[in-house]
């Protein structure tokens, strides 16, 4: 097996979790939750299968004698081969799929600052509940709604 076996299928799977990414964005930016719990779910899978995919890689690396990982790619596709235009055209896909993980990466920091922002906006609205209801938890740690007394105690005796 060639270290350039797995690029194309690679690429299809960088391509679909940008995808899902540009969705995810979406959804955040209009706090679409239950498609976020949709894109996550179809998002996990992709991940692992560019994982698997990433780690035959990585085996067909070391068979050739090369370092099993990102760094021993970018050697292989840079040293001599007999097939040179198969070669040529495995570091163009090398490139293409680091140029996707790039994409994919950025794309990811943007959904993790959305994501903060939307936390930090929750946060601000329950402690203005908070205040309004004067103060304390609504939920244990627990997740559990913690009970409030209301009104005056009573004493009995």
């Amino acid at each position: 097996m060639s270290p350039a076996d797995s690029l194309p299928q690679e690429q299809q799977a960088a391509r679909v979790l940008i995808d899902l990414l540009q969705q995810e964005q979406a959804a955040l930016i209009s706090a679409d939750i239950d498609s976020l719990t949709m894109i996550t779910e179809r998002k996990t899978p992709v991940v692992a299968q560019m994982s698997e995919l990433a780690t035959k890689r990585h085996r067909a690396l070391a068979t050739l004698g090369h370092a099993a990982s990102e760094i021993g790619m970018q050697a292989w596709v840079e040293s001599p081969q007999p097939g040179q235009a198969e070669h040529t055209q495995a570091a163009a896909a090398w490139t293409a799929l680091l140029a996707m993980a790039r994409q994919a990466k950025e794309i990811n920091r943007v959904n993790g600052l959305l994501i903060s922002s939307h936390i930090a906006r929750n946060q601000s609205a329950l402690n203005v509940l908070r205040v309004q209801t004067g103060g304390g938890n609504f939920y244990g740690p627990d997740g559990q709604a913690t009970a409030r007394g209301v009104g005056r105690g009573l004493v009995v005796g």
